[in-house]
């Protein structure tokens, strides 16, 4: 897939590892400009990880970017590691992160969870947002992951019968626990079915057209497939066993304390992981927000129309 709009492949000029406590060491880069504004990109998931083309959103001569891999996900450590893990703990780790880099202020970029955990973040400390870029809109309501565990069959029957289907019948009248009960079992011969099965289902839904990535690896991908595959559906069924962690009311409660930092929606209309209501709720609440909804497009950041809308979001952050 052509990705021209994306700015080139660049390496970190600073990579660390921050100790946590709680037995959880993150792994953080910073990318670019490094006396540019910063901006912080967070990953989506829980427990996807980072990439090196997540690097791409940003033009490296502009922007100090500020990459992390949450805990559990990725290279921080321990890989998929449950305890300790919410979305409380993942705020206080951002905010871990600005102060170790001594950082005032930054953009806020994120998709899918990342969004879901950027909203968290800047409901906690809105002084330290100097705006957002979100895509594909998660606002962790039930409603949202019931339609992520059930609802998807509407629009992909044939991917979500395989995801059911992993499962004896006898347990298939709750996806959630027994997809959980297997992939917390210590057991890789347990774990990693589950954790393929889960993260195939998903990937399988992502794209508005078929989405190649999703097929079985190679034998020499297999390694670092199963590492994300573990820490995408032992975090994400965790998460949503808890109703992602967020505070009563959810996050649409909480809006007021952002009614002053402009952001940018970016929403692919045929979005089957995070269907386009929640942008529109999350729009609705937040006059200082735009609402951009891309016609082609569903749930991954990499689709060329919702690729080039976030360049151009970014792009306009320049001015802040």
């Amino acid at each position: 897939m052509p990705r021209g709009d994306l700015f080139p492949d660049i390496s970190p000029y600073e990579t660390g590892a921050l100790p946590l406590g709680d037995g959880h060491v993150m792994y953080w880069e910073q990318v670019g400009n490094p006396t540019g504004a910063a901006v912080l990109f967070l990953h989506g998931g829980p427990g996807a990880g980072a990439g090196a083309v997540h690097r791409r959103f940003f033009d490296p001569g502009h922007w100090r970017m500020v990459i992390f891999d949450q805990r559990g996900a990725g290279r921080s450590a321990p890989l998929g590691l449950l305890d300790a893990n919410t979305t409380p703990h993942l705020v206080a780790d951002i905010e871990a992160l600005r102060r170790h880099l001594g950082l005032s202020r930054w953009l806020v970029f994120g998709g899918s969870w990342g969004a879901t955990l950027a909203l968290a973040y800047a409901q906690a400390h809105p002084d330290r947002v100097a705006g957002m870029v979100l895509r594909g809109i998660f606002l962790g309501r039930q409603v949202e992951i019931d339609w992520f565990l059930h609802g998807m069959a509407a629009i992909f029957p044939e991917a979500h019968a395989q995801f059911a289907g992993f499962l004896p019948l006898a347990e298939r009248g709750d996806l959630l626990a027994a997809y959980l009960r297997r992939l917390t079992d210590p057991d890789p011969a347990v774990h990693m079915p589950a954790a393929q099965a889960w993260s195939t289902y998903e990937g399988s839904c992502s794209t508005l057209m078929p989405n190649q990535e999703a097929a079985p690896p190679s034998a020499r991908l297999r390694l670092m497939h199963d590492r994300a595959a573990l820490g995408l559906a032992r975090l994400e069924a965790h998460y949503f066993a808890h109703g992602l962690f967020l505070p009563p009311g959810g996050l649409l409660a909480h809006m007021d304390g952002l009614a002053d930092i402009p952001a940018a929606i970016i929403q692919g209309r045929y979005d089957m992981i995070c269907p386009p209501h929640s942008a529109h709720a999350l729009a609705a609440a937040w006059p200082s927000a735009q609402l951009t909804m891309i016609p082609d497009a569903g749930h991954s950041a990499l689709e060329p129309g919702t690729r080039r809308a976030l360049v151009a979001a970014v792009e306009r952050f320049r001015r802040i």
